[in-house]
Order: structure tokens, then sequence, then C-alpha cells
């Protein structure tokens, strides 16, 4: 994989600092695993949803958290689970340890998460602050 130098943005935007770091962070991230596979929706202006195939996980297997604008997915097997002797003709389900992490945008918060039919969905939302909306300036 090829490395990008960010150094000359960095020296040469005012601001850019963030937006390059940004970039830099989402390739460290694109070296993740395909597994499991998941949509992002678009639900409305401002509303998202994230849905993940977590077949054989269940709500205490998973863990999902929010730290610095990333937002983890992570589902664990437990001993008991994985001690069971199965003999298997076909194994078409992976029932492997995952952890999968999604970039947020700024104002982005999650709403909620539910699992029905083996799928785990995470509503999001953007809640912009009404200091930083655009507002009219009238000229005197």
């Amino acid at each position: 994989m090829r490395t990008i130098d960010f150094s000359p943005l960095y020296r040469s935007f005012i601001g850019s600092d963030y937006l390059a770091s940004q970039v830099d962070k989402a390739g460290r991230s694109a070296q993740q695993t395909d597994a499991p596979p998941y949509n992002i929706e678009l639900l409305g202006e401002d509303k998202y949803r994230i849905s993940m195939a977590v077949a054989g996980f269940s709500r205490d297997a998973l863990n999902i958290e929010v730290k610095e604008n990333t937002l983890s997915v992570e589902a664990k097997k437990s001993d008991t689970e994985k001690s069971e002797e199965r003999k298997f003709l076909h194994k078409g389900i992976a029932e492997r340890n995952f952890e999968r992490k999604f970039q947020l945008g700024d104002h982005v918060n999650v709403v909620g998460a539910d699992l029905k039919d083996g799928l785990l969905h995470i509503d999001l939302e953007r809640v912009i602050p009404e200091s930083e909306k655009p507002q009219q300036i009238a000229i005197n």
C-alpha cells in the first residue's frame, strides 16, 4: 500500500491540518476486514442508519461505543459458546469475533440501536448547533 505524505498540506493551508489528519485516519481504517457486511442508509436530510449483518450474535455479545467521532461496533463470542463441539458438513456462517469502526462527521450523534432478525441497526442524526448555522447579517 502506498503512503501519502500530507506534510505540504500542513504548512500550505491554514486549518487544513484537521482535513489532512482525517484523510490520513481514513487510510488507516481502510485496512479493516470485510466482515460483517453492512449498509449505510440516508433516512432523511440529517438522519442515517447503519445496518450490519450480525447473525449468530446475541445482544450481550455486541458492544457499541462512540469515542472522539469514531463509532466502534465489536462482537465477541463467549468462551462457553465457542467450546461447543460441533461437526459441520458445510460452514458458510463465519461466527468469528469482529470489530468495525466508522468515522462520524462533526455533530453526528448516535440516536439508538436495535437488533432484529439478525441485523443490527444503528440510527444516527446530525444536529447542528444554532451557533454554527448560517445567519443573515443585516446591512445598516
